[in-house]
């Protein structure tokens, strides 16, 4: 009788090898879907973008998640999060063009910024209707002081970044420590990196490195399809048991 009910027991999926590997990756599936969501807690924080400054790249209403950073990692080319009260009393998000030791300038050929003589092609830049023409009708050249920051939005006709502040000391720039977080990613409506933009990447300190999101986002997934099938695992394998059954009854 012993040796019958065992035989039950392996069939019903209760106990033996499958019963712990399937223990196994549901205790995975937690640890790596719970630590994937604690860690990116702790490096990432969501800001709602109230503005449409950085269209295309952020909408307004958008959700993005901003890594937390100290204003010293902050390269050309990023998108970030910064509290200026000369500025606003409000977070802001901008995208940096410049930083210390930089000269910016507007505009060289066909309207484009420049640093350090080089004119700049942006591709995340909107240069559709009124955007193109204000882009190129504020002119000036500034020489960004050491440890501070030159913010444009990307939707240069309709954007209050820097270049509304160049009366201002500093001439529009914004200090380093100014910097909370810098955007990784477009949360919602819809999950989207941002890509680093390469034109800066030949300049002195090159761009930054992406932050660990896609490394957070896949051990929440992974641990997701653990926990589903390390629990599905007793269910299908006692329906299989009995389907198994069964068939050796008629089979009798």
């Amino acid at each position: 009788m012993g040796g019958t009910q065992a035989t039950r027991t392996r069939r019903d999926g209760h106990g033996g090898l499958g019963n712990t590997l399937s223990g196994i990756a549901v205790a995975i599936g937690f640890v790596l879907f719970l630590g994937g969501f604690g860690w990116g807690a702790l490096v990432y924080q969501p800001y709602t973008v109230p503005t449409d400054s950085m269209v295309p790249t952020v909408r307004p209403g958008d959700r993005v998640l901003a890594q937390r950073i100290d204003g010293a990692e902050v390269r050309r080319g990023d998108v970030v999060v910064f509290t200026d009260t000369v500025w606003s009393s409000s977070p802001m998000v901008k995208r940096v063009v410049a930083v210390g030791g930089d000269t910016v300038a507007c505009c060289g050929q066909g309207g484009r910024v420049t640093v350090n003589g080089a004119p700049l092609d942006e591709p995340y830049v909107d240069r559709e209707g009124d955007g193109a023409a204000a882009a190129g009708s504020t002119s000036f050249e500034v020489k960004v002081p050491e440890g501070n920051l030159f913010l444009m939005g990307d939707r240069r006709g309709g954007s209050l970044d820097s270049r509304a502040h160049l009366q201002e000391a500093g001439q529009g720039t914004v200090p380093r420590s100014a910097v909370q977080a810098r955007v990784d990613a477009v949360a919602w409506p819809s999950m989207t990196m941002l890509e680093r933009p390469r034109i800066f990447a030949a300049l002195p300190g090159g761009i930054s490195a992406p932050g660990p999101l896609r490394l957070q986002v896949t051990a929440v997934l992974a641990g997701a399809a653990l926990v589903l099938l390390g629990a599905a695992y007793g269910p299908l394998a006692r329906l299989m048991g009995r389907g198994r059954g069964r068939a050796g009854s008629h089979g009798r």
